[in-house]
């Protein structure tokens, strides 16, 4: 039986793919360059930190950066790959151990959020991962598309998702709902999909990822995004969605303890002034922290208290994402946790 590792699983560290003047950060390099800087910072203080470079001379600019901003140099590994964007969170290998304790790498196809924005540099990065001698653990192609993002799981087989990605028409158009519940058993050892039907941010480009809305913070407890604002757009959809957590059952058939995180202040983009999607949701789990999403907003300081609760024995670290939401995701989409075993050591 194969089941997909959830996020507190022992880390050897944290993928980033960086920034790049070919990607959508050009107009706001120097400020994404930041928020990069400060991720190296907090993850190399605690496990270590693969970095895909575009070439060699990005590799040195990305150097540059990471020691202005503290990172430790001796846990980081720079790997060079070319990429269309950085969202590592959904090129990044997904990983499953085997009932006979094997740790493999599932390389799904990443077709840019269902063919939205170009994905075939980013589609090939862990296969040029494997090729430059990375990973440890051997990397199995799956003909079928998926994203990191859209999957969260309690380690004990249980898969929560949304319908409107994966059922998304540009994903697997000649999947059905069951046909995609066989497709996570076959290659996530799932034992049963929870579905969500409700939720979404506005700005949101990936047909609602479940790590923007809900997401595991052990095989009991799930943290969600909410919405108390009555005349924001968000707020009738994420009360449905939060009716829809309430009735999920854990696989003994309890109801799911549920902590709210509150609502950020609308955020909009500084040029375009369109609304960008703020979501607290989007934290990531290391080894003995959690970094999560902050906005410069009153908002923030509850949405800490939150995951405190949440996760007692791990440091909240919050980092100001406003510069990632203008890309339309935030702070887990840009990172992919790589299990203890998952990299060849120096």
């Amino acid at each position: 039986m194969t089941t997909m590792l959830p996020e507190w699983t022992p880390q050897w560290g944290v993928m980033l793919t960086w920034p790049h003047g070919g990607t959508d950060w050009a107009g706001w390099l120097p400020e994404i360059e930041r928020v990069y800087g400060e991720l190296a910072r907090e993850i190399t203080e605690r496990e270590n930190l693969l970095i895909v470079a575009n070439d060699v001379g990005h590799g040195s600019v990305i150097q540059n950066v990471i020691t202005r901003a503290g990172a430790i140099d001796e846990r980081v590994r720079l790997a060079f790959a070319p990429s269309n964007d950085t969202w590592a969170r959904d090129h990044g290998p997904i990983s499953v151990r085997t009932e006979d304790g094997e740790l493999v790498l599932k390389n799904f196809v990443f077709n840019g959020w269902g063919q939205k924005w170009p994905a075939h540099l980013d589609d090939q990065i862990n296969q040029k991962l494997l090729e430059n001698g990375c990973f440890a653990a051997p990397l199995d192609g799956v003909p079928f598309i998926m994203e990191g993002g859209a999957l969260e799981t309690d380690g004990q087989g249980t898969i929560l998702t949304t319908r409107q990605c994966l059922l998304s028409p540009k994903r697997n158009s000649g999947l059905d709902e069951p046909g995609v519940e066989n497709m996570l058993f076959d290659h996530v050892g799932a034992e049963r999909v929870l579905w969500l039907s409700h939720g979404h941010l506005e700005g949101d480009d990936t047909d609602s990822h479940i790590d923007t809305l809900a997401r595991f913070a052990d095989p009991e407890t799930i943290i969600f995004q909410g919405c108390d604002d009555k005349t924001d757009s968000h707020y009738a959809e994420l009360a449905a969605m939060r009716e829809e957590l309430e009735a999920f059952r854990t696989a003994d058939g309890k109801p799911y303890r549920l902590l709210e995180l509150p609502w950020p202040s609308p955020q909009h983009d500084p040029e375009t002034h369109e609304r960008l999607p703020a979501t607290y949701a989007n934290f990531l789990i290391i080894n003995g922290a959690v970094l999560a999403p902050s906005y410069d907003d009153p908002a923030d300081a509850r949405a800490r208290d939150v995951l405190a609760e949440a996760f007692p024995d791990r440091d909240i670290v919050m980092i100001d994402c406003r510069p990632v939401i203008r890309g339309f995701g935030s702070l887990h989409c840009l990172t992919m946790q790589l299990p203890e075993g998952a990299m060849v050591e120096d």
